[in-house]
């Protein structure tokens, strides 16, 4: 069997003719006719080359990962318990009684957040819903990497920016209805960096907290996308960004001019970090008066997973977020979404026993989170039980920014609605704001009803295990259904622990 969806995938609107009968090995028809006019990806290949390696409509959608990994985490299930509690007293055994808040970061930079969550990086779509939704609902969130080239009114003198408007807006968006819970923090790769867009967000704009990339947009090789004209890409040359073909280049402009040349493509550089950049950076960062430093990567080999944690400890980085192959983005050429990386709980796994193995030897290991795929509580929870105490929370992207979007779309009909019944939905919302909670996006009010969704699942799940705190969770509040989960985890299908708790038990009423 293949674990692959080859050939044919509406991220790049390809299909394939005869979809009952193909080859499992290439995708492709069984029988390719002389007649065919190539909906596949060969076929779209021959007609539109490299454009076929990116997701179509991407400033308008979300992609993720169409592979079929041979273990995710619906091969694992929850180890319930019917006695005793772990964090509450026996008169506090409801669910809503499990505390799902927490702190993040390092001693004297904790962030505090109302539930284990961050909203990762996005920049495009329905961002007020999604920043507004975060605020709303006290967990933190990312304004995504090459964010000043979206900004139509941006400013630059001498390669640095000077003006960006839609940053101001981005950070307004979230702290209009900030209480001192979460945190929005600002993104950027080493274009970005080059451009001082961290300066310009901390000294202009405010910005307490940023989060540097080490390689993860396009997962992997940092962004890229298509230039509409070549005037645009000369504008960007200018900037300092690497533009293929080359737009100043003569040949390329006459070719251009008789209609035979271009797409142009921005490509993002890559990092060149090393230790001391980074130790030297988040030094300066702080110089600055940021409060909170992340950094953020994808699911690389386990030695280069190894060195950079150990960077960010000796850096002494507040929080390390993990992207894993199968979450999405809007930017990743579609097989190297599919075909690169850690699955997410092969890294999570990974993850946990590099960070055991630092604290064994005494070194501060920043809190981790984990993104790639989250959805719902049931994997919110397992998440953290895999991640035991590193990983502090959970990344949820797209779904957030579902609920946005159909937040905002369905907005005129909760306008329509009856205002006793908002008033009910919204109560814990007009204590906290007052009547303004009746004028807030309806993108960010459809994050926020999502996420109390998730919320009071993951409490019920919590209460379910008997676990009333998040750090009472632990992997043994899991069990592997598949042999290959159970070697991935170190889980056993029977805990040998329980079995001699058994045999104890049976002794005693001898």
């Amino acid at each position: 069997m293949s674990f692959s969806r080859y050939n044919a995938t509406t991220t790049n609107k390809t299909s394939i003719r005869t979809p009952e009968d193909y080859s499992p090995t290439t995708g492709m028809c069984t029988v390719c006719t002389d007649n065919c006019n190539g909906p596949c990806e060969v076929g779209q290949s021959a007609l539109r080359g490299p454009e076929v390696l990116y997701p179509t409509a991407r400033a308008t959608s979300q992609a993720a990962s169409e592979k079929d990994y041979p273990v995710d985490l619906s091969h694992l299930n929850i180890n319930g318990r019917c006695f005793g509690a772990y964090g509450s007293s026996a008169d506090q055994l409801a669910y809503c009684h499990a505390d799902i808040c927490c702190e993040v970061g390092a001693k004297d930079t904790r962030i505090k957040l109302r539930a284990p969550y961050i909203f990762p990086a996005m920049a495009k779509l329905n961002w007020k819903g999604y920043f507004g939704g975060a605020a709303l609902s006290g967990v933190m969130a990312v304004i995504g990497e090459d964010m000043p080239t979206t900004d139509p009114n941006a400013a630059f003198n001498n390669g640095k920016i000077t003006k960006l408007p839609l940053l101001h807006k981005m950070h307004e968006a979230f702290y209009q209805y900030y209480d001192g819970h979460g945190a929005l923090m600002v993104q950027a790769n080493p274009d970005d960096e080059r451009l001082g867009l961290l300066e310009y967000a901390v000294n202009v704009v405010g910005f307490e907290a940023v989060e540097l990339k080490v390689a993860q947009a396009a997962k992997g090789i940092q962004g890229m996308g298509k230039v509409p004209t070549i005037e645009k890409a000369i504008e960007l040359k200018k900037l300092g960004y690497t533009i293929d073909p080359d737009p100043e280049s003569v040949t390329v402009q006459e070719a251009y001019g008789k209609g035979m040349a271009g797409p142009f493509y921005k490509i993002g550089k890559l990092p060149a970090w090393t230790e001391d950049y980074l130790i030297d950076r988040v030094k300066s960062l702080r110089a600055m008066g940021v409060k909170f430093v992340a950094v953020k990567t994808g699911p690389f080999r386990i030695s280069d997973m190894a060195r950079l944690m150990l960077m960010a400890s000796k850096a002494g980085v507040d929080l390390v977020t993990v992207d894993t192959a199968g979450g999405g983005t809007g930017n990743s050429p579609i097989r190297m979404m599919n075909e690169w990386g850690y699955p997410t709980v092969y890294m999570l796994g990974i993850l946990n026993e590099i960070c055991e193995k630092m604290s064994r030897q005494g070194f501060y290991v920043p809190d981790a989170a984990i993104a790639g795929g989250f959805a719902f509580e049931d994997q919110i929870f397992k998440g953290l039980a895999l991640g035991s105490s590193h990983v502090k929370i959970i990344g949820i992207g797209r779904a957030a920014m579902a609920a946005a979007m159909v937040g905002e779309n369905a907005g005129s009909q909760i306008k329509n609605t009856d205002s006793q019944q908002e008033l009910e939905e919204l109560a814990a919302l007009l204590q906290r704001y007052g009547t303004a909670a009746f004028n807030m996006p309806a993108g960010a009010l459809g994050v926020y009803r999502y996420v109390q969704k998730t919320n009071t699942g993951l409490q019920q799940l919590m209460a379910l295990c008997r676990k009333y705190t998040l750090a009472n969770i632990c992997k043994n509040d899991l069990m592997p259904l598949t042999q290959v989960a159970a070697e991935i985890t170190g889980l056993s299908f029977e805990s040998n622990q329980e079995w001699d708790e058994v045999d104890t038990m049976i002794r005693g009423t001898i």
